[in-house]
């Protein structure tokens, strides 16, 4: 089993900035892709970046240019670093990770879900 960990959500004003951290831990050796997916009210859960173990991303067309995903050396933690933020980044936001080949795309199919963070954009 791995275990995922986030921290880093809060309220903040339109245009500004928030980083999410994620710490997975058990078998954190088998997983390839982690990341991030949110999930608004009466919304559906939506993929929001993701990274492999080799690096590559994939973004939501709506945070492209805002928000930047990475991974550290030890691939044990992600961030995700949220600049320009929007009342419509308001979301439930939820760590993922998966056990997917390393050739897949990151997150298309989630085996570990966090706890989730609330991120709230408002003036």
């Amino acid at each position: 089993q791995v275990q995922l960990v986030e921290s880093g959500g809060g309220s903040v004003q339109p245009g500004g900035s928030l980083r999410l951290s994620c710490v997975g831990s058990g078998r954190i050796f088998s997983i390839n892709g982690m990341g991030w997916y949110r999930q608004a009210p009466g919304k559906q859960r939506e993929l929001v970046a993701g990274i492999t173990s080799g690096a590559m991303t994939k973004y939501a067309d709506s945070v492209k240019g805002r928000f930047t995903i990475s991974r550290d050396n030890t691939k044990t933690t992600v961030y995700l670093q949220m600049n320009n933020l929007k009342p419509e980044d308001t979301a439930v936001y939820y760590c993922a990770a998966d056990q997917q080949p390393a050739e897949s795309s990151p997150l298309s199919k989630v085996d570990f879900w966090g706890q989730g963070t609330q991120v709230t954009v408002s003036s």
